[in-house]
């Protein structure tokens, strides 16, 4: 289970914590006072990362010797209103690859798992409130 809880009253700030990994986010200036990525960055970070990890997976079970991976995400989202929300990411690799490999691995990231789960799956989200800290009418 992911956790998220506001760290101090009087502050925006949020801390995530995930197993046993810890992150800050908050809002951005001048709703908040931008002490970690907003949500909106964390979402388009699991692209990035998705990509990134998926390529490197495929090289090392394929024998592919990549060296560097750099994913860059770049966020339209003058129409998310609209419905659409696009993301584009520019993907750097190095490391003595062939033309072959290289291309092998840019097609092995436009289907990381998170790329299709933006793209391809339908989410659905339920909203359980739950009853408040110290109302002894337990609502």
């Amino acid at each position: 289970m992911i956790v998220v809880e506001r760290i101090a009253p009087d502050g925006t700030a949020h801390r995530i914590s995930i197993r046993g990994h810890e992150l800050i986010a908050d809002m951005s200036a001048p709703d908040g006072h931008d002490t970690g990525p907003d949500p909106h960055d964390l979402y388009d970070s699991a692209l990035g990362a998705c990509k990134g990890m998926t390529m490197l997976w495929y090289a090392q079970r394929n024998g592919i010797p990549l060296e560097g991976i750099h994913v860059g995400v770049e966020r339209d989202n003058s129409r998310e209103r609209q419905g659409v929300y696009r993301l584009t990411t520019r993907i750097a690799l190095s490391g003595p690859m062939t033309d072959e490999q290289y291309g092998k691995l840019i097609a092995v990231a436009a289907k990381c798992p998170v790329h299709k789960l933006m793209s391809e799956v339908r989410t659905e989200i339920d909203t359980i409130a739950v009853p408040r800290v110290g109302d002894p009418e337990g609502r």
